[in-house]
């Protein structure tokens, strides 16, 4: 298994998507990492040497944040955005779509299962 930024990559996928296993590094930036250091698309993750496996981490530590640094630049972003009182920090804090999403219904993802309304209901009882 190959160890690239901290995040072991499957050996059996294709190096073009086994590097998206890094957070930060989608297909089209593994692409574009490959065939600068022309490596071919097609090799397999445990075919690549020592070698290769160290230019592709040069490589991205050189041009791309990923990982960690990515991680920590997101979360500083939305703690800001809260600080300064934001709209957008408001929806962050309060676990709300932030782009303007509809919420009556929907929005499920966000803000987790529906809760059952229980309000002063009796229940209807048969004799």
């Amino acid at each position: 298994m190959a160890r690239i930024e901290g995040v072991n990559i499957p050996d059996k996928k294709r190096i073009e998507y086994g590097l998206t296993y890094v957070h930060g590094i989608g297909v089209k930036s593994s692409r574009d990492i490959l065939n600068k250091l022309k490596i071919s698309l097609d090799k397999r993750v445990r075919e690549l040497t020592d070698h290769e496996v160290v230019a592709i981490q040069k490589e991205i530590t050189a041009a791309y944040t990923a990982e960690g640094e990515l991680r920590k630049e997101v979360t500083l972003n939305i703690k800001r955005l809260q600080e300064i009182g934001a709209y957008r920090g408001l929806r962050h804090k309060r676990g709300l779509p932030t782009r303007g999403q509809r919420t009556k219904t929907n929005a499920r993802t966000r803000k987790g299962p529906k809760r059952q309304a229980v309000a002063m209901k009796k229940k209807v009882t048969k004799k």
